[in-house]
C-alpha cells in the first residue's frame, strides 16, 4: 500500500474513535489515519454523505459492527473512493423486527436517562467469556457511550433501524476485502461474516480466538495484524 493512502476508520453503535486507539499505532504507519464521525444523521444515506464530503479523495476504509452498514452504504454511494475495505464484527443483512423491537426498547430507555444502564446490562454480551470481569473494557463502553450520548444514539439507532439488504450489492465490492469477526460474537453471529467473504470475490476472513464482539480491545495484537496484512497487501 502506498504510504500515503489515507486510512478511515468508522466505529460502531454507541461507539466512538475510542474504540480504535489500541490499534492506531499499527496502523498509522501506513498513513493518516481519521475517525468518522457518525452521530449527526439519522439515516445510513445521509450519514454515508457526509462521512464521504469529509473523507479524503481516495482511502482505506475499515468499519465496525454499525461502522459496517455505513462502509457498505459508502461502497454504494462511490466505490471508486474506496481503494481497500474492511469490514469487522458486522453485517450485510437488513434488522429483523425482532431486532428492530429490541432497537425501540432501548430508545425509549436512553430517552429515560437509562442509557448508560442498559449498556452496563449488555456488557456481557459485547465481549468474550474471559472479558467479561474486564474492568477497563466496560469503563471504554461506557465512555464512548458518554462521547455519543442520547441524541446521537437516537439517530444511530433510527439509522440501522431503516438500513437496507446489502446482500445484493457485495458481489460488486471489487476493491481488496477483509472481514473479520470473534469466535464468540453473541451481537453479530460470525455466520454472518462468513457470509460476507463468500459473497465479496477475494475477500479474506479472519476470525479472533477468545474475542466477542469488540476485537479491538479484546485482542488488540491480533485485530492490528489482521488489518496491518490488509492495507499492506
Amino acid at each position: 500500500m502506498d504510504q500515503t493512502t489515507p486510512l478511515l476508520l468508522v466505529p460502531g453503535l454507541a461507539s466512538s474513535a475510542r474504540i480504535y486507539a489500541p490499534v492506531l499505532p499499527a496502523l498509522w504507519r501506513f498513513g493518516p489515519v481519521m475517525v468518522a464521525n457518525h452521530i449527526r444523521d439519522d439515516s445510513m444515506a445521509a450519514i454515508a454523505r457526509r462521512v464521504l464530503s469529509e473523507a479524503p479523495p481516495r482511502f482505506a476504509l475499515a468499519g465496525h459492527s454499525m461502522g459496517g452498514y455505513i462502509a457498505l452504504e459508502i461502497m454504494r454511494q462511490a466505490p471508486e473512493r474506496v481503494l481497500r475495505l474492511a469490514l469487522i464484527n458486522t453485517q450485510a443483512r437488513p434488522d429483523t423486527p425482532e431486532a428492530t423491537q429490541r432497537r425501540r426498547v432501548l430508545m425509549e430507555r436512553a430517552k429515560r436517562g437509562e442509557l448508560r444502564a442498559a449498556r452496563e446490562e449488555m456488557f456481557p454480551e459485547l465481549v468474550h467469556p474471559s472479558r467479561r470481569d474486564d474492568s477497563d473494557i466496560r469503563r471504554l463502553v461506557h465512555e464512548q457511550g458518554d462521547d455519543v450520548g442520547v441524541e446521537g444514539y437516537l439517530r444511530q439507532q433510527t439509522a440501522i433501524i431503516a438500513r437496507v439488504d446489502s446482500r445484493p450489492t457485495l458481489s460488486a465490492i471489487k476493491c481488496p476485502t477483509l472481514v473479520m469477526t470473534g469466535d464468540a460474537d453473541n451481537t453479530i453471529p460470525n455466520a454472518f461474516s462468513k457470509e460476507m467473504a463468500e459473497s465479496i470475490a477475494g475477500a479474506r476472513l479472519v476470525i479472533l480466538e477468545r474475542c466477542g464482539h469488540l476485537p479491538q480491545p479484546e485482542q488488540p495484537e491480533a485485530t492490528a495484524r489482521a488489518l496491518a496484512e490488509w492495507l499492506a497487501s
